[in-house]
């Protein structure tokens, strides 16, 4: 493998969890590109020399602003997960419609870029819409234009990651006689890591909301907690939320990996969702992390994950430090890529990049 620390360029890029993951690999992050300007900006601090653009991809003029951000330096990768709710309105022969204009750019960049290899990654569902059709137009096309695809969905708990959650990936390969293969799962459903695994060395806040900026309270108590922490001696973005008192009471009667099915009659019965009151489980990963909608609360204390708690889950490590306000920190931490699950895809893309630029 050559000692070369490829360009990546990453669309869509949120605050930048697979971008974390590829930087993890050993790649260079050049430029991300997002709408969301908090998110940005968590992206250009975590990002150590990396370009935050805000764009709205859909407008042709966004790519001329991507090629001054590159500054004349090569793209070897371009990576992102555009939106794909355009394709379940105008079906699989309709790819060129203007709902599909997010994706549609992605497509475009790499066109233009012609990049070594590109990731792109999203909801499972995909797979499967109009019977695999828009899956296997979006392959077609990058075909077209000299890419060997693969694609595959992948769950995060496999690579490390306590959670589960799935996406949809697909790599490309420019000009390669060889299929990307994706890595084997180094994690077994027997031996995922747990909520408990995650989050059980920070402070609980049973008496206090916490501090933007904080203190550990203890040593770590697993590999798992030490790699997060690395490092990192300031604990960041650890912080409960108030909750009205009626939710500390409903929440207190649902056991650890319970919902609202376990309450008693008559109690929490204003929200009867299928996610509702619902604990995480200490002895199995997270179900996918939200957005930070306050339907999921901790296994143990009476108040929903805090942002560092939610980022252990997605494995951002303790150092990543998330701007913005409450709301805006919970959706990028949700809306964010798996990092260890984006290193493993990237680590393993190494194997197919060892020729000189």
């Amino acid at each position: 493998m050559a000692d070369k620390k490829y360009n990546v360029v990453d669309l869509f890029c949120g605050c930048g969890g697979l971008s974390k993951g590829f930087e993890e690999a050993g790649y260079n992050i050049l430029v991300g590109v997002d709408f969301e300007q908090s998110a940005l900006n968590t992206f250009s601090y975590n990002h150590n020399g990396a370009v935050g653009l805000r764009l709205d991809l859909s407008e042709p003029e966004s790519f001329d602003a991507i090629v001054d951000a590159v500054d004349g330096r090569l793209v070897d990768i371009i990576i992102g997960g555009p939106p794909c709710q355009g394709f379940s309105l105008t079906g699989p022969r309709n790819i060129d419609d203007q709902r599909n204009k997010l994706y549609l750019a992605m497509i475009e960049t790499v066109r233009r870029f012609k990049p070594k290899a590109f990731l792109i990654e999203n909801v499972p569902g995909m797979a499967n819409l109009y019977g695999g059709a828009v899956k296997e137009e979006i392959i077609r096309r990058f075909t077209q234009m000299g890419y060997k695809v693969s694609c595959k969905i992948v769950c995060a708990a496999d690579y490390g990651v306590p959670q589960i959650r799935k996406r949809l990936v697909f790599i490309g390969l420019r000009d390669s006689k060889a299929s990307y293969e994706f890595p084997v799962p180094y994690r077994l459903p027997d031996n995922y890591l747990t909520c408990e695994d995650a989050i059980s060395d920070l402070p609980a806040l049973v008496d206090t909301l916490g501090e933007e900026v904080g203190k550990y309270e203890m040593e770590p108590l697993n590999d798992f907690q030490k790699l997060m922490r690395g490092a990192c001696t300031t604990l960041y973005n650890h912080t409960a939320i108030n909750h009205k008192q009626f939710v500390k009471d409903v929440i207190a009667l649902v056991p650890d990996g319970g919902n609202y099915k376990d309450l008693p009659s008559g109690v929490g019965e204003s929200r009867t969702f299928h996610m509702a009151w619902t604990r995480l489980n200490s002895k199995k990963p997270a179900r996918t992390v939200d957005t930070g909608h306050r339907n999921l609360f901790h296994y143990k204390y009476n108040r929903c994950p805090t942002v560092r708690e939610s980022a252990r889950i997605q494995t951002f490590p303790d150092d990543f430090v998330f701007l913005g306000n409450r709301g805006q920190q919970n959706k990028q931490v949700g809306n964010a890529v798996p990092v260890l699950m984006a290193k493993a895809l990237a680590t393993k893309l190494l194997d197919y990049m060892p020729y000189e630029t």
